[in-house]
């Protein structure tokens, strides 16, 4: 995994966002996946919003994707495995760039068709705790036409990433502007921050 990890970060490095395939194994990646239907077909994702603990606002012109947080407490065995994956990320991350990561927070994410998220940093305005995003997306067969992109707005461009499966985003919280283009088919991911 340290050839996958160094890639992630040495992406990061030079531009700014890193993006790597395969940081989930085909595996794991399709038993999340199967996680996350089960958890949409039981009607266990609900509204995602924006802010934090009392300024949690929720707005489906700004954000309307549904969510549900991963814990280890669900003692769910994939999610188990991609927690120990993230462990060994954040100490090979730590030990090779001194971040001081100390902990992390995931959620899966589904857009359902029409769904998208307006231009937003990641870091809160009362709360720098979020130093890292991190983007792992759980679809197949993802084509141009179905929408969904990930738009990144550096200074000088614009920077389109497809949710396709496997693939991997990772950069500094509050330094980029970014949004989720509107998706043309449900849009299936693992969405997170590593934090101090």
């Amino acid at each position: 995994m340290k050839k996958i990890f160094n890639a992630i970060i040495d992406s990061y490095i030079d531009t700014k966002v890193g993006i790597t395939e395969n940081f989930l194994n085909e595996k794991l990646a399709l038993d999340l996946k199967a996680n996350l239907l089960a958890l949409y077909a039981g009607n266990e994702l609900t509204q995602a919003g924006t802010g934090n603990k009392s300024g949690l606002v929720h707005n489906k012109n700004n954000r309307s994707d549904i969510i549900y947080w991963l814990d280890r407490a669900h003692n769910n065995a994939s999610e188990n495995v991609f927690f120990d994956l993230m462990d060994a990320f954040v100490l090979h991350l730590n030990e090779t760039c001194y971040t001081g990561i100390t902990s992390y927070e995931f959620h899966y994410t589904l857009y359902e068709k029409g769904s998208f998220y307006t231009k937003h940093m990641d870091q809160f305005r009362n709360s720098d705790s979020r130093q890292f995003s991190m983007i792992m997306y759980l679809n197949a067969d993802w084509k141009k036409e179905d929408g969904g992109e990930l738009s990144i707005h550096h200074k000088d461009r614009l920077q389109n990433i497809s949710p396709t499966n496997g693939k991997s985003v990772f950069f500094k919280s509050n330094e980029l502007l970014h949004e989720v283009l509107c998706t043309n088919v449900p849009r299936l991911s693992i969405t997170g921050w590593l934090k101090k």
